[in-house]
């Protein structure tokens, strides 16, 4: 059986607003229904979801009020608070900086070795008591679902294993032996397993 990693899609993007706050754009929430009316969400047995509120909007979209959203606080984003808002240039080369150096900290924000930590931990944690035999699906963030494909690939940290640029991708891992059998794709056109 398989898992698959989903992030969210496009955000409604508001500097007042803090970025755990930000919610699901018009656009992303158009993404999550079409990933919602294929085959291979309704084959979802579990979903578990970041606590940030773009994640939990997505997970709910796309589990269509079939079953209860689990949430993990150790899912959410790599931590930038440190930095507050950056517009989207500087975001990207900050972001850049971030895979490039993984052991260091990007004026403050949480290193990449330590949300890779993070998010394979929160995986495994939840993995150790699910059933196989029920495909399961995390949904989160871009940046820390790059730091996972990075881990169970075996590869470094790096960008160039970044999902495209939007957001609302997903990957797919067997349960068996965690490895990758789907690289990113938009998750409304995966066609599934």
């Amino acid at each position: 059986m398989y898992a698959l990693y989903i992030t969210h899609p496009q955000v409604l993007i508001d500097p007042a607003v803090p970025v755990p706050d930000w919610g699901l754009s018009e656009r992303g929430r158009e993404r999550a229904l079409l990933a919602a009316s294929a085959d291979w969400s309704r084959q979802i047995g579990r979903f578990v979801a970041s606590t940030e509120r773009k994640a939990t909007e997505t997970a709910d979209i796309l589990s269509a009020g079939r079953l209860t959203i689990e949430t993990d606080h150790a899912m959410g984003e790599n931590d930038r608070s440190a930095t507050g808002f950056l517009r989207p240039d500087a975001f990207e080369e900050a972001a850049d900086w971030f895979f490039a150096h993984p052991e260091q900290s990007f004026r403050g924000w949480e290193r990449a070795v330590d949300a890779q930590a993070r998010i394979v931990s929160a995986v495994e944690r939840v993995l150790a008591d699910h059933d196989p035999a029920i495909p399961i699906a995390f949904v989160g963030h871009g940046g820390v679902g790059t730091l996972l494909k990075c881990h169970l690939k075996g590869t470094p940290i790096r960008r160039d294993g970044d999902q495209p640029a939007g957001g609302g991708n997903l990957f797919a891992f067997r349960l068996a032996d965690r490895a990758v059998t789907c690289d990113w794709t938009p998750m409304e056109f995966w066609k599934g397993i």
